[in-house]
Parts: structure tokens; sequence; C-alpha cells
């Protein structure tokens, strides 16, 4: 991945000691000054991996089956500080906790947990009868049958249109509703290292309500204060697809349900809950 002249050459820049700073790259669609979930839910997913690596005792071949991120405020593009810590520790299932604040320390303005299953080879049923239960779920058709687009225009550089290629593929209609879009990064997160499978999901599934949006940019928000991603398998390649819905109440509240697809079939599935307002 290579960034264009003039551009970051990544979505964050390390500054050492567990301490990163956003570049323009990772900017939100609702104002310049503070970042877009998606960077924000694959940084997280980027501490939840290297908890392992620093642990020499943890030789255990973990897979981040659930991954939740609970946005607390808006994360501006100020110095970052990434904790992850192992709170409940195992040898088939533990629990990842991870804390997003201000370097300074002021606040905290992200929390997140990551449930990790062991992976082991554990033989599946031969039986005709349940092979079609027992098989992965087909692909939608994939980012080379789609149209090429974006989600909401802004006048800066933001992670939106400048980090990402949008495919999509099926369509309720041309502005609004349902839809499948296959996301791709086009950017690494952090400069000189390769986005992990992980990664990639974390920072496509944030854009479920902006693909599947209904209310109108101009005069609603439908804000995401949480990200819940499910995974069983590991995708692979660079393109995450995303099966979309927004569905919504008369009282505020909202929420988007998301299947999760590699070009090969389904890996998982992603739940956000929307604040609903008027602009």
């Amino acid at each position: 991945m290579t960034a264009l002249a003039g551009t970051p050459p990544a979505l964050f820049t390390s500054l050492g000691d567990d301490i990163v700073m956003a570049t323009d790259l990772a900017r939100g669609p609702w104002g310049p000054s503070s970042l877009h979930g998606g960077p924000v839910a694959a940084l997280i997913a980027r501490a939840v991996e290297h908890v392992r690596a620093r642990d020499a005792s943890d030789d255990v071949d973990w897979f981040v089956s659930r991954l939740t991120v609970e946005l607390e405020r808006p994360v501006p593009l100020e110095p970052l500080r990434v904790d992850a810590a192992v709170t409940r520790p195992g040898r088939k299932v533990s629990i990842v906790e991870v804390a997003v604040a201000l370097a300074d320390g002021a606040r905290v303005l992200a929390r997140a947990r990551a449930l990790r299953i062991r992976r082991a080879g554990v033989p599946l049923p031969d039986d005709p009868e349940l092979a079609a239960m027992l098989g992965i779920d087909p692909p939608p058709p994939g980012p080379a049958m789609g149209r090429v687009g974006d989600i909401v225009a802004t006048d800066y550089v933001a992670f939106h249109h400048s980090s990402v290629e949008h495919r999509f593929v099926r369509e309720a209609s041309t502005t609004v509703g349902p839809l499948v879009d296959w996301i791709r990064m086009t950017v690494p997160l952090i400069e000189g290292e390769e986005l992990s499978p992980l990664q990639r999901v974390a920072g496509a599934a944030d854009f479920a309500n902006g693909i599947s949006h209904v209310l109108p940019f101009e005069t609603h928000l439908f804000v995401n204060p949480d990200l819940t991603v499910h995974l069983f398998r590991e995708p692979r390649g660079e393109w995450i697809g995303m099966d979309s819905a927004t569905h919504h109440s008369p009282h505020g509240i909202g929420m988007t349900d998301t299947a999760l697809f590699d070009v090969d079939g389904r890996i998982g599935h992603s739940n956000q809950s929307l604040l609903l307002d008027t602009r």
C-alpha cells in the first residue's frame, strides 16, 4: 500500500510508548476535528493483537471471536495513548480490555473488550444431511462486479473517501437503504506495518450506518456510540463485504445489522447502536 503524493503515509503515526497521533486520513464525516470510528476500531484491534506479542508465556493460538468497541467521546486529532491488558486469562477462552485516552491522561475516549477463543483442529461430522448447515454461506457478487462509489462528500481529507475503496453490488436504492458494499482499506494503520485481517474487518465494519443510511445527512445525525463484531473465521484477502441494513425507532434510537463476508463466503456479523438526532 502506498500513499499518494502529498498525503500522509498511514492513518496513525507512532510516537512510541503506546502513543499514536492520527493523520488527516483518519478523520470522520461529522467534522474535520474528530476521527472516524473505523480507524479507532482498527487501532483497538491492533492493541488486542499486540497483547499476545508482549506476553512471552502466552503460547495459545488465539482467535478474536468478538470485539466490542464503545466510543465514549469524539476522538480528536491529538496524541492518544492505547493501553491493552488481559483481564480474564485462560487456555481456551480469554478477554482483553483496551482503553484509548488522550496521551496526557485527561480522559478516556473509547473502551473495548475482545473475547478470544483458542484455535484448534476440531473435526466436523461427515454427514450429508448436515453438510449444507456446516458449510460456509456463499458471498454476494464480488467487488469486481460492484459500482465504484462514496457515501458522503466532505471538503477535507477523511477516512471514508481518502483511505478506503467502496464497491456497491446490491442496493435497494441508488442513494439510501439496505445494500451490499465491498470495502478495502488502502493505507496502513501505522506506517511500515501491514494491515491484519482483524484490523481490516474492524475498520470496515464501522461503515454500516453510513453505507445503509436512510435518514438524510443534511438534516439528521445517526452516530454510532458502539460497534460489535463477531467472527467465526479469519477473512482472506483485502476486501470485506458488508450486507447492511439500518433500523429506526421514533424515539431517537436506531441500530445497524450487517452480515460480513470475504470473497470466499461468510466470516461473521456486526451491529451498531445509533444515536438519532436532527442537525
